[in-house]
């Protein structure tokens, strides 16, 4: 099987996956994905979330799933308990549907290795 093909068949995964458990079966799309793993991420389930928090959310997602490409590194956990990253390389210039690539392939990266899909 293609790269694309299985990247296109685990993405599918892990969007079924969370939107039936998060979303009543609703699609959520590439921002919602990440929103959550950040919220997986900083382990506080049970609260609401500013609009400010659910960006710096995102962040510690991003920052989490590229970790493992060498783009950021664990730094610390603030008094809060929000995890803080370092920048360990640039990302390089890419276009949109380069990003999105990107994204949904450390995302499927990471339910992978949470052994939610295979």
């Amino acid at each position: 099987m293609s790269r694309d093909i299985q990247l296109k068949n685990r993405w599918e995964q892990v969007v079924k996956f969370l939107s039936d458990k998060f979303a009543d079966g609703d699609e959520l799309d590439l921002d919602a994905v990440i929103y959550l793993i950040g919220v997986q991420e900083l382990g506080k389930f049970s609260r609401s979330f500013k609009k400010d928090e659910k960006i710096n959310l995102m962040h510690i997602a991003i920052c989490r799933l590229l970790e493992p490409y060498g783009y950021y590194e664990f730094d610390y956990f603030d008094a809060e308990g929000w995890p803080h990253y370092k920048t360990k390389e640039e990302l390089p210039p890419l276009k949109a549907g380069e990003q999105s690539v990107l994204m949904k392939e450390a995302i499927v990266n990471y339910f992978v290795e949470k052994g939610v899909i295979e």
